[in-house]
């Protein structure tokens, strides 16, 4: 009986350990984003005013590694989607003599919704993780440390170059992204359902409001915030050498589209329910 006792004493003591560690890792966890946004924003926003200016050479590079490299994947992806989307609307439209809606739904869809999520998940997969990477390697290799024992604010220096680069061209890409996947299923509608070239471009116009578009841009610059802070937050939250770079880098991309769904989830309703 006394064995059993200290037996379910133990299991307990074990549990209540369990669940305080968890508890205070997450704590913990919290309170490293919301310095690092904290500061993110100060940097961004407060630094500039007082004469503390932003780091412009180092955010025009960012801007072509995160915009500028990525036009070639962003535009294929897009093009195709825009294709698939095409022939899965006709193959149902068709049904009922109405395969000129086609043009209307790929525009919708892409504008909407497809453009801004197709182009998130990109630049997390390729950029996010580079971001998580390139910190993470510098954490490794205590420059983190070396650039603050000489009076260097790591987050000014790192983080926000990045993150305006990425405030910047995901949008952009986005409207490349919206653009060349209404020209996919513009190539399927003509050559292939005999739409026409000027009927189904007139439909696309038709279907198209501001309302469209500007949705699709709000969700690309939050998708932006939610893929730089991941990856800078895991890039410095590395431990462990090589495999904790590694280790870190496929959380960042995991996390990003996570939190990326998540938000579009949200924005999704909000924009149904509410405008």
């Amino acid at each position: 009986m006394a064995e059993s006792e200290q037996a379910g004493q133990g299991l307990v003591v074990s549990v209540v350990g369990r669940i305080g560690r968890w508890g205070f890792g997450l704590f913990e966890q919290v309170r490293l984003i919301r310095r690092l946004l904290r500061d993110s924003l100060y940097w961004t926003f407060v630094a500039p005013l007082t004469g503390k200016g932003l780091r412009v050479g180092s955010t025009f590079d960012e801007m072509v590694k995160v915009g500028v490299s990525a036009v070639p994947i962003v535009a294929l992806i897009s093009f195709s989607i825009g294709l698939i989307l095409a022939m899965q609307s006709a193959y149902q439209l068709q049904q009922f003599g109405a395969t000129i809606f086609t043009a209307n739904l790929v525009a919708v869809a892409q504008t909407r919704e497809l453009g801004p999520l197709m182009t998130a998940i990109i630049v997390a997969g390729r950029s996010g993780s580079g971001i998580a990477a390139e910190i993470g390697s510098m954490k490794v290799g205590e420059e983190i440390d070396a650039l603050r024992s000489m009076g260097f604010n790591p987050v000014k220096f790192l983080v926000v170059p990045k993150l305006l680069a990425l405030a910047i061209m995901v949008p952009c890409l986005t409207v490349l992204s919206d653009f060349i996947g209404i020209g996919g299923g513009f190539t399927m509608g003509v050559l292939n359902l005999d739409l026409g070239f000027v009927r189904y471009l007139n439909r696309t116009i038709q279907a198209l409001v501001l309302k469209d578009i500007v949705t699709g841009l709000i969700k690309s610059w939050v998708f932006a915030l939610l893929i730089g802070l991941t990856g800078c937050y895991m890039g410095f939250a590395v431990e462990g050498g090589a495999e904790g770079v590694g280790r870190r880098t496929t959380l960042s991309v995991v996390v990003s589209i996570f939190l990326i769904i998540l938000a579009d989830a949200f924005f999704t309703a909000v924009f149904y329910y509410l405008w």
